[in-house]
């Protein structure tokens, strides 16, 4: 459905797409996930025709971008951008005119958006009376409306509250379900574990890793990360490197990489002399993924 080779965009000196590699399957939710600046938003724009690209080549649906690749495109950006003045409906019955829907087409198109967001008892709601979370799935109702090749989704739940970010992971995975090609860009990696079958890092303008949770884990130093909290932290760096374990650190915590897992005994075993105030066992997650190869790629530069 998308296919980007050997993408490039500099703003004068700054490279901010390198070479940039990506292809998405048809019916596949790819998350793209990276640092202010990682080049989201740049590629974001290519996509979008708005912004002209150096070198490489963009395709999707194998139609080369161009402003008519801009019909096989439908785009939740980060701010809502709607009439808050006009109601659910007029909002959407505008953008369908755009993308030349009329008629009963275009009705019964408004009608099947307004209840995929399940907004249809508010179709006559004025948009500035609405809820954010309200607000962002008529903003997906009007990417959905033209039936767009490829839906991106660019910080979908930012600044949401915890249930209406929920109900958005439900419109997201509705969408998979029907078999559309969504990239969503996030900052939460718990939204981007959940809901993606694939995972791209993005890292001074190009990939430096991409799989699913499964394949990127491969990767990783250990199969587990344990995390504990104690005053003699020398110490127990000491101790868990005879081991061979790996020390690491999230933000205050210790943590160690573990090849393989181990009963709690055991560890409990191998820190003797140690005085714990806390310790916990966590399976890898898309978090630990990311730092490490991030940090990887830091020490590589």
């Amino acid at each position: 459905m998308l296919e980007i080779h050997q993408l490039c965009k500099a703003y004068g000196k700054r490279q901010v797409l390198n070479n940039l590699c990506l292809q998405i399957s048809p019916g596949e939710v790819y998350g793209l996930i990276g640092s202010n600046g990682a080049g989201k938003t740049t590629t974001i724009n290519i996509l979008c025709n708005l912004l002209q690209f150096d070198s490489g080549k963009v395709e999707i649906a194998g139609c080369k971008i161009s402003a008519e690749t801009k019909r096989l495109i439908g785009v939740v950006p980060q701010e809502n951008l709607m009439y808050k003045n006009l109601t659910c409906a007029e909002n959407l019955h505008f953008f369908a005119r755009i993308y030349g829907l009329s008629g009963a087409e275009r009705k019964q198109r408004v009608r099947e958006c307004l209840i995929l967001v399940n907004l249809l008892d508010r179709a006559n709601s004025v948009v500035e009376n609405l809820s954010g979370g309200m607000q962002r799935r008529l903003s997906m109702a009007l990417a959905l409306v033209h039936h767009p090749k490829l839906v991106i989704l660019d910080e979908p739940t930012t600044g949401l509250d915890v249930e209406a970010r929920y109900e958005i992971w439900e419109l997201i995975r509705s969408l998979q379900q029907q078999q559309i090609t969504v990239l969503l860009t996030t900052h939460l990696l718990e939204e981007a574990e959940r809901l993606c079958q694939r995972i791209g890092i993005l890292k001074n303008g190009h990939l430096i890793a991409e799989g699913s949770i499964d394949q990127l884990s491969t990767v990783m130093p250990g199969q587990e990360v344990l995390i504990i909290k104690t005053e003699q932290e020398d110490l127990a760096i000491e101790l868990a490197e005879q081991q061979g374990w790996q020390p690491r650190r999230y933000s205050n915590d210790l943590a160690f990489w573990l090849p393989i897992h181990y009963e709690l005994q055991e560890i409990l075993a191998i820190f003797t002399g140690v005085q714990m105030d806390a310790i916990s066992r966590q399976p890898v997650r898309l978090e630990h993924i990311y730092l490490e190869l991030t940090a990887q790629h830091r020490t590589l530069l």
